[in-house]
Formats: structure tokens, C-alpha cells, sequence
């Protein structure tokens, strides 16, 4: 089982603490997805990757 794994069924079960340490698992990475995301965006755009990492975050730890 990896950590990412391990964290997200501790999350599962109810570990509030766990969302902490799941962002630095997997921050890099969404931030360079999002980055592809945004570069296929018109010009123009106002929302950085890192913006939009952070927004994603938000969303799911108040779902």
C-alpha cells in the first residue's frame, strides 16, 4: 500500500489530520497537471496552476 493510499483511507475512516499530510504527497505533481491544463487554455487566462491546485484542494477537504 502506498502513503498516498494509506492517507486516503485514513481520511476515509475519519482522520482529520491525515488531509495534512496528504497535500505535500501529491502538490508537485497536481501543480504540473494543472500547469498542462492551463497551457491548452485560451490567452488570456487569469488563473495560475498554483491557483488552481489550491482551489481544488479547498473543494475537497470541505466536501
Amino acid at each position: 500500500m502506498t502513503d498516498v493510499t494509506r492517507i486516503l483511507n485514513a481520511i476515509e475512516q475519519g482522520d482529520a489530520g491525515a488531509t495534512e499530510e496528504l497535500l505535500p504527497l501529491v502538490y508537485e505533481e497536481l501543480r504540473l497537471l494543472a500547469a498542462q491544463k492551463m497551457s491548452r487554455e485560451p490567452p488570456g487566462q487569469t488563473l495560475q496552476a498554483t491557483a488552481l491546485v489550491h482551489e481544488a484542494y479547498l473543494r475537497l477537504v470541505e466536501a
